[in-house]
């Protein structure tokens, strides 16, 4: 077993990405269940509420999002968390020094998200057990001037022993045998696991992610609001021109769970060009465990 797996708990270290409205009881249960690391989200009430219902679902590790600035003034998320039971927390979006020792102390492990080599030196200083590694290329919220995975894993991977999982245009064996190859230990998926039967989206949504060409997201960057990964619709075109007076996002559950793709931006990674079936979890997880390997073998054979 490599070192995440070991640090995780998990049999195959595969980590579903924590999506906010999206990363609830049944997606996660069924990514554990396969043998990864299901998320649950923390930012709402009712994911709040299914960090301790998935244990209805299922009896294996099961992990959270701590997104540090939804809750810097209010750390009664640690105590949440601790009682849920969880063994495994991302924190992303804010200082990862807020709440590693809290968690670490209560035998939590604790993985930062990062975007550039910067923020992962200031992880490791403050005592995160390990970073998950995010490219540009992933969707949601980015920084406009990020590096791609294939930039920036190696290059954290060179300045830090920690482990690291890879996120940003992972969905198959391949891409998880790549982001193995450039210094990780395991692979987060956030876009191919909404593109699954277990996500819980309107059809609508996971329709316009297999029907997304390489080139069919965008980066939209607002005033006021995050810059963010998206499907490049119409509207998304139209509101990067001449943004409304509203949040970007006030209106996102009506598009994740009614379908509507004009009542908010769609978060969604350029990997929805690779994407080309809705799946179950089951099958997403155990074909790239599976076929990991071969492609590891298919690229050395490709040397001569």
């Amino acid at each position: 077993m490599n070192r995440v797996q070991q640090l995780l708990g998990v049999d195959i270290p595969i980590v579903q990405a924590p999506m906010t409205f999206i990363a609830r009881a049944r997606l996660a249960a069924a990514v554990s269940e396969a043998g990864g690391m299901g998320i649950i989200e923390t930012l709402t009430p009712e994911g709040r509420a299914d960090l301790l219902r998935v244990k209805e679902l299922t009896d294996k590790p099961v992990g959270a999002n701590l997104l540090v600035g939804g809750w810097k003034h209010d750390h009664s998320i640690v105590d949440t968390l601790v009682e849920s039971g969880v063994s495994y927390v991302a924190t992303s979006a804010g200082d990862p020094g807020l709440f590693t020792a809290r968690l670490k102390d209560a035998g939590i492990t604790v993985f930062h998200v990062v975007g550039t080599l910067r923020a992962a030196l200031k992880a490791e200083a403050a005592g995160v057990d390990g970073l998950v590694v995010e490219g540009v290329e992933g969707g949601g919220f980015k920084g406009a001037t990020g590096a791609s995975t294939m930039v920036l894993l190696p290059l954290v991977a060179s300045r830090t022993s920690l482990p690291l999982i890879a996120a940003g245009g992972i969905c198959d064996a391949t891409s998880m045998a790549a982001a193995m190859v450039l210094g990780a230990e395991g692979v987060q998926m956030g876009t191919r696991m909404l593109a699954t039967h277990e996500s819980g989206v309107h059809p609508a949504f996971t329709d316009a992610i297999v029907a997304a060409a390489e080139t069919g997201t965008m980066l939209v960057s607002v005033p006021g609001n995050p810059t963010m990964r998206v499907i490049a619709t119409e509207r998304a075109h139209a509101w990067a021109a001449d943004p409304p007076a509203d949040k970007l996002m006030d209106r996102v559950q009506e598009l994740y769970f009614d379908g509507d793709l004009d009542a908010s931006l769609a978060n969604t990674g350029q990997v929805a060009g690779r994407i080309d079936s809705v799946r179950p979890v089951a099958d997403v997880v155990r074909e790239m465990w599976e076929g990991c390997r071969a492609a590891l073998d298919a690229g050395r054979a490709r040397l001569g």
